[in-house]
């Protein structure tokens, strides 16, 4: 499945150094299958975004993901894609950027050419082929109905699609410059989060997350002495203070890093989509290691 991480560690920037494909020689491991694109997501320090990612289509673009990244910000979201829907190309790889604010999605859903007949005028917020990025554009268009309330947003645009659309799995991360949203819905993937004091449960140590089998790895030296929230697909390190999102949760990390969090979609998908339901490459994504 996708991998998805989100960091804050508002209102203070942070330097963090991103490996999205780390220890290259996992990915010959022919049991498991390659990721298809990765993205990195920052903000500059007057709130500017920036957006580093690549599909994963040639050697090239793999020794590309494989380089070290080191950013300064005070979110980041990074994402290593497993192509559900749309070809390996660019605008089809997250996170996707819209009114200045960076997403990521992790999950699959059905009838997409629906939220299309949604969208209405934003239908032009939409660069690519994934049902991702209008999935996102739909969140937009939430926010601009709800005089900018992220949080809103989100919710009546995941509570449209589980009511009417056919969903696997709608786990998301969304950032801005000072703040963080993440959705668990419904339980087909994991979604952590992880209120990181100074120093970890050590009290005295950086931030080193590593992902399984190589995918992701993030470093951080400062955060060795300030707080952090983090949201992330699987736990990172030993830290026991992981939690797994609850289905329905909506949680937001503000700009002074202060967590809340309620049960925003309470009910199951309407139409719920298992692995026997997606077609093989939609199914692969989702269990790819």
């Amino acid at each position: 499945m996708c991998r998805l991480f989100g960091l804050s560690s508002a209102p203070h920037r942070t330097h963090a150094t991103f490996w999205l494909l780390d220890a290259p020689d996992s990915l010959r491991d022919q049991s498991h299958r390659d990721p298809d694109g990765t993205g990195l997501g920052w903000f500059g320090g007057d709130g500017t975004p920036s957006v580093d990612r690549a599909p994963l289509a040639a050697y090239r673009d793999r020794a590309f993901a494989e380089e070290a990244r080191r950013v300064r910000s005070a979110t980041f979201l990074a994402h290593v894609r497993y192509a559900s829907t749309g070809r390996l190309e660019a605008r089809n790889t997250h996170p996707f950027l819209q009114d200045g604010r960076l997403f990521a999605h992790n999950g699959v859903i059905g009838e997409e050419r629906e939220i299309d007949a949604r969208l209405g005028p934003e239908r032009a917020l939409v660069a690519g082929d994934t049902d991702s990025e209008r999935f996102f554009a739909l969140i937009t268009k939430e926010v601009r109905a709800n005089g900018g309330d992220v949080g809103r947003g989100i919710e009546s645009a995941a509570r449209w699609i589980a009511e009417r659309l056919p969903v696997f799995a709608l786990n998301l991360v969304l950032t801005t410059p000072h703040e963080l949203w993440a959705l668990r819905y419904p339980r087909t993937h994991r979604l952590y989060v992880l209120e990181r004091r100074p120093g970890g449960h050590h009290g005295d140590r950086h931030l080193d997350h590593s992902g399984e089998r190589g995918r992701m790895r993030v470093h951080s030296g400062e955060l060795a002495g300030a707080p952090a929230v983090v949201v992330a697909s699987e736990r990172m390190d030993d830290n026991p203070d992981w939690r797994l999102l609850e289905p329905g949760e909506l949680l937001h990390a503000g700009p002074d890093l202060a967590v809340s969090s309620r049960i925003a979609l309470p009910d199951p998908p309407a139409r719920p989509l298992t692995l026997a339901d997606l077609d093989p490459g939609a199914a692969a994504s989702q269990t790819a290691a």
